[in-house]
């Protein structure tokens, strides 16, 4: 007997969600540009006090340092979905299995383009525990998390996955996301306002392309006399 499927409640105001995520990332990546003093100072205090426990606590330092390298590290978060991608096509799903693979594309494209832009340092510590490279803002292992989270749940709720699966899932991806937020803080490789950009981002990518989808999917099934294609 199957479960009953997730109540109405459950559903996201998808292109709403999409544009608020958008707007708040579009004013956080003002103020990190123009080093705006307050979110400085915040970002500042956050990594010294957590610097300063992670210098003290070298076990904890190594199992951060395994989760953020290997179990939420962002090609292993690729590397899922592109297995969720070759499913799907191997399902006859190619349209979703396409948009999912453009999805992810166009994250990774708009991260990569948002860190040469910002261009902004990562933090520097006399006794590091950790190293990273390239630009800070956003945080790539935050929004390749987000998105593919984001993205695992939307196809959980598109094949009416029973509410125990669901909520288990979606438990898992909260903790991933905040997760893998935290490593990079606390591993002093990002300041807090680049894990905030980074799930930000990742929201707002989710967000509107599953909008997207669901305005796509609509249309092509509508009828031909409402001027739809035909099925």
């Amino acid at each position: 007997m199957h479960s009953p499927p997730l109540p109405p409640h459950t559903r996201v105001p998808l292109l709403p969600t999409g544009l608020v995520c958008a707007s708040l990332s579009f004013v956080l990546l003002v103020l990190v540009s123009v080093r705006w003093s307050p979110v400085m100072s915040l970002d500042t205090t956050v990594a010294e006090a957590l610097h300063r426990r992670a210098v003290a606590e070298p076990a904890l330092v190594h199992a951060n340092r395994v989760l953020t390298d290997w179990v939420w590290d962002p090609w292993t978060m690729r590397a899922l979905t592109a297995v969720v991608v070759i499913a799907l096509w191997c399902r006859g799903s190619r349209l979703l299995a396409g948009w999912i693979a453009a999805t992810s594309l166009l994250a990774t494209l708009v991260q990569q383009g948002l860190k040469a832009a910002v261009g902004r340092e990562r933090p520097q510590w006399p006794d590091p525990v950790d190293s990273a490279h390239y630009a800070a803002f956003p945080s790539g292992h935050v929004m390749t998390a987000a998105v593919t989270c984001g993205l695992l749940m939307w196809l959980l709720r598109l094949h009416d996955a029973q509410p125990a699966l669901w909520w288990g899932s979606a438990v898992i991806a909260l903790i991933s996301v905040a997760g893998v937020a935290f490593t990079r803080v606390y591993l002093g490789v990002h300041w807090l306002s680049d894990v905030v950009g980074g799930v930000l981002l990742g929201g707002t990518v989710v967000a509107l392309s599953v909008a997207g989808h669901s305005a796509y999917t609509r249309r092509v099934h509508r009828p031909a006399c409402d001027g739809g294609a035909p099925l």
